[in-house]
């Protein structure tokens, strides 16, 4: 029994060995075949891309004049309040007329004198006892009277100063007795509703610009608020020395809230998209100057080569390589080769961006 111990132990332990040396096997998977690795995926779906412009602008009123007189004079009624809209054809200011009055009534009995002239000539060219020469020559006093009599009526009416359009005026800069001239600045009027988002994009640009595109933008003076206009002007012009091309876009107004002059930062919709494919921004991989998205397909990862298009936060427009519905790795990809064995693990829903969110 004794010289048989050893013999026992050494089987025991070679038993041991080889259950040691299975187990390991058996731990590897697939019989000693490449592990699976754990990543995380994501399915590419379809969405409405917007290929935006930014830029920057000011709000600007659409009309905007400052009111001068037409005829010299004493200022003797003022009949608008500042700040305040009126209509188009509103009386803003008078002017002193009664030097006007005075000459419009000589020039009336002018006027009533050269037509008796003219009816006495006329009677007495029918009874034969005056010459063409004479009845021209009242015919002509008479235009001319009456020629005269418009130019004054129409300078008495131009000393009530009217509105030109409708809108809000600003400051007035004179005031009861002042005396004016056709320099004098009276009060700014500007229109309000709608504004227009006024603003400088790049020449490079100018092929993708045409009248009818959608603008969003926000100002800096009323934060959390979004506008939205529509394009109604491209400068057909490259501006110097900055080589820009200058648009504008009609915007609703209708509370007042944007004021003339206001800075902007906005965005224009260049191109809409729709059923574009877009997955998260997280499943493109950067190598050696290309970019590769991982797709899953029978448990493995194929390495495919993408075009990409707009980006925004979080997610990222394909133009090649991936169609909708594909499964993409959006982590753990940097453990992967082409070919890689794979266990998938969903991500999160991604929310789908907001309209305009385009870059």
């Amino acid at each position: 029994m004794t010289r048989l111990a050893p013999v026992l132990l050494l089987a025991l332990f070679a038993a041991a060995c080889s259950k040691g040396d299975q187990a390991a096997g058996g731990a590897g998977g697939h019989g000693g075949g490449p592990q699976a690795t754990l990543v995380e995926v994501a399915v590419a779906w379809t969405d409405t891309v917007v290929d935006a412009i930014a830029a920057t602008g000011e709000i600007e009123a659409v009309q905007s004049i400052e009111l001068r007189p037409e005829v010299d004079g004493r200022i003797v009624g003022i009949l608008f309040r500042e700040g305040n809209e009126v209509s188009a054809g509103a009386p803003l200011f008078k002017v002193d007329d009664a030097e006007l009055k005075a000459q419009v009534a000589r020039a009336e009995a002018n006027r009533d004198l050269a037509a008796q002239a003219l009816a006495r000539t006329r009677q007495l060219m029918a009874e034969k006892a005056s010459s063409q020469a004479d009845l021209e020559r009242a015919e002509a006093l008479a235009r001319s009277t009456e020629a005269e009599l418009d130019l004054l009526q129409l300078r008495l009416a131009r000393t009530t100063v009217r509105a030109p359009f409708a809108g809000v005026t600003g400051q007035r800069m004179v005031s009861l007795g002042d005396y004016v001239t056709s320099s004098t600045r009276l009060v700014s009027l500007q229109t309000v509703n709608p504004e227009r988002a006024a603003f400088q994009v790049p020449e490079r640009y100018a092929e993708r610009l045409q009248r009818g595109q959608q603008v969003s933008f926000r100002v800096a003076a009323l934060p959390g608020q979004e506008f939205v206009g529509v394009v109604d002007f491209v400068d057909p012009v490259v501006r110097l020395p900055g080589r820009t091309i200058t648009v504008k876009a009609l915007v609703p107004n209708p509370k007042r809230s944007l004021q003339a002059g206001m800075y902007l930062d906005l965005r224009l919709a260049a191109e809409v998209r729709p059923n574009s494919v877009v997955v998260p921004e997280q499943a493109i991989l950067p190598l050696q100057g290309a970019n590769f998205v991982y797709v899953v397909r029978d448990g493995k990862a194929s390495r495919r080569q993408v075009g990409i298009g707009i980006r925004s936060p979080g997610i990222a427009e394909m133009r090649s390589g991936i169609d909708a519905g594909d499964t993409v790795v959006i982590g753990g990809q940097e453990r992967l080769q082409d070919g890689s064995p794979v266990m998938v693990k969903p991500a999160p829903e991604v929310p789908a961006p907001a309209p305009g969110e385009g870059a």
